[in-house]
């Protein structure tokens, strides 16, 4: 964000507590100190008022970047996101420009219990008009999160609360990532794992295990939800025959189902040696206790045993 705030005065970032404080889980932390209050905008506790001001903000030809606090949140901002910002484009026969990124935590695992935990992507990936970005490493994340700020459309880019805490890899220099553009995070030949956020780490714990037990998994992070790159799915699911869609969001309606019926319809159905097999969060809300937090989600013992379950089909 700063790196792009740099070379383009249009860029500005907006949210709750984002200033000296340096956001919830300080990703802006030092913001405030370079740009000033004009470019690093602490708001009122208002999410609607938040993306609203950034919709029009955007529409005018600014490049805001929104964060909110907790991707619960977006429910109080659905109207201006879902009408406002995805549609503006389509309305104005393609003249109208809402160069917007709303980047906001989500997931489990800090106890933040059923208020501040969920998972809501695919509420987000429903909508025409918006991309949905959800990388699982540092380097996805800057090189998507150029992407999506130097878009023309509004893009809401989950950042998994979790992975924050997690090291790896990324340049100084800036750059950018394909927006809809899949990355194999491992090859393999028995089974395709297909798998976003902190799963990808999950299921790369998991295929360790199994790779001692003989099992060879492929997996696949998407990066995107919207824009989906179904090609590369596909051709890893023609190769392994076998595949294992996982998400911490609930199973019930998640992006998982998605991928799974779009691999039914495509040519890798005729592959397939064993049905699709979906993972996702408990039909519950997260709970607070740290115990029960864990069982609502996929854990890499779960990922291990639908492998198993899959591979050994017959």
């Amino acid at each position: 964000m700063s790196q792009e705030m740099r070379v383009n005065e249009d860029v500005f970032i907006m949210g709750e507590d984002i200033g000296l404080y340096g956001g919830a889980f300080g990703v802006t932390r030092g913001m405030i100190e370079e740009f000033g209050n004009e470019r690093v905008r602490n708001t009122p506790i208002s999410e609607a008022a938040i993306a609203g001001a950034a919709v029009g903000a955007a529409m005018t030809g600014m490049r805001p970047i929104v964060e909110l606090q907790f991707s619960d949140f977006i429910t109080i901002a659905t109207d201006q996101i879902v009408n406002q910002a995805a549609k503006n484009r389509y309305m104005f026969g393609g003249k109208g420009k809402v160069p917007l990124v709303l980047r906001t935590p989500s997931g489990s695992g800090t106890g933040a219990a059923a208020q501040h935990s969920q998972s809501l992507e695919a509420w987000m990936a429903h909508i025409p008009g918006l991309k949905v970005i959800q990388p699982s490493t540092g380097y996805d994340a800057k090189g998507l999160l150029k992407a999506a700020i130097d878009d023309d459309n509004p893009v809401i880019f989950y950042e998994h609360k979790l992975l924050y805490r997690t090291k790896g890899y990324v340049p100084e220099e800036p750059y950018s990532l394909p927006i809809g553009k899949a990355d194999i995070k491992r090859q393999g030949t028995d089974v395709t794992i297909v798998a976003t956020a902190i799963m990808v780490h999950k299921a790369l714990q998991a295929a360790v295990e199994l790779e001692k037990e003989g099992i060879s998994v492929e997996i696949i992070d998407p990066r995107t939800l919207v824009p989906l790159d179904i090609e590369t799915i596909i051709e890893s699911v023609k190769k392994t025959g076998r595949v294992v869609v996982v998400h911490e969001a609930v199973k019930r309606g998640g992006f998982g189902g998605e991928i799974a019926s779009l691999i039914a319809e495509s040519e890798a159905f005729d592959y397939l040696d064993a049905p699709i097999k979906r993972l996702g969060g408990k039909s519950v809300p997260i709970p607070y206790n740290p115990v029960l937090e864990k069982a609502a989600i996929p854990q890499e013992r779960d990922i291990i045993q639908a492998v198993k379950e899959t591979v050994f089909r017959r």
